[in-house]
């Protein structure tokens, strides 16, 4: 029942930071487990983090270690993506999602979707 919201998106240069946002309604935002992934025209959609419902525990890609972090605020219904040291190879539509029951990288898990924001990084 939770909706979500994402924002921050928009072109950054290789190298540079962007941080997203995924907003969510409602009083029972920390009820769920929270993931970013990404989709690429022509590609399937993609993990790229998640954390847990407390914040206690995070997982990313590989692709992404080292460089996004993720992160969340109870406080604020707000889960985050710190994006640093983007690539060009990063250039996606990212999709917050949240997960009632299960904490992983499996798309299927999550019943729960934001409309997903632009993130499109130049060379």
């Amino acid at each position: 029942q939770v909706q979500l919201v994402e924002s921050g998106g928009g072109l950054v240069q290789a190298g540079g930071s962007l941080r997203l946002l995924c907003a969510a309604s409602g009083r029972t935002f920390s009820s769920y487990h929270m993931g970013w992934f990404r989709q690429a025209p022509g590609k399937e959609r993609e993990f790229v983090a998640a954390v847990t419902k407390s914040g206690g525990s995070t997982m990313l890609a590989d692709s992404v270690k080292g460089r996004f972090t993720i992160s969340r605020d109870n406080a604020k219904n707000t889960v985050y993506l710190q994006m640093n040291s983007p690539k060009p190879e990063d250039t996606a539509v990212y999709y917050c999602a949240g997960s009632q029951f299960y904490f992983g990288a499996t798309s299927q898990h999550y019943a729960y979707w934001g409309q997903g924001t632009q993130v499109t990084v130049s060379s």
